[in-house]
């Protein structure tokens, strides 16, 4: 068996993980008979857009990445190239979900912009062994089949 974790780090630069995240998230779109547009210039502030019960939802595809023992987390702001160094910008507005691909589980999360943390968010996908809970959201909460369930009531 293929382990996705040792895959990731062997991808050296960046964007060819935000390319195979990008990739599997599209998959998993796809597999679910949800259609999906991606645009043309890589220049817009979101990676994909999704059509699901009639509504069109623009996305930012994040991979996320082992945090402690127990959670995985994610950034929830691109760092912009600026005059006097980077600008660091969030997605509220430009996007409306964040898909989080987790390569440590295998898992897929659909996460609204409006709902994650400034900076990083951090989602539990074990117990933990001592009581700590604060700013930490549980996974399960956002799996993609879950949220897409959620997405697709009138």
């Amino acid at each position: 068996m293929v382990d996705r974790t040792a895959c990731y780090e062997e991808l050296q630069e960046p964007q060819k993980r935000g390319q195979a995240t990008e990739a599997i998230i599209q998959s998993a779109f796809v597999l679910r008979d949800i259609p999906v547009l991606v645009p043309t210039y890589s220049t817009e502030p979101y990676d994909l857009v999704v059509e699901v019960g009639g509504r069109f939802y623009r996305i930012e595809c994040k991979t996320a990445y082992r945090k402690r023992e127990g959670t995985v987390a994610f950034e929830t702001v691109s760092s912009q190239p600026a005059r006097d160094g980077s600008d660091r910008c969030g997605y509220d507005g430009p996007a409306a979900y964040f898909a989080v691909y987790d390569p440590i589980n295998d898992n897929r999360y659909l996460i609204p912009v409006s709902e994650s943390t400034r900076d990083t968010m951090e989602l539990r996908f074990r117990e933990s062994t001592t009581d700590h809970r604060v700013g930490i959201d549980r996974a399960g909460e956002y799996l993609l089949d879950n949220r897409l369930e959620e997405l697709r009531r009138p």
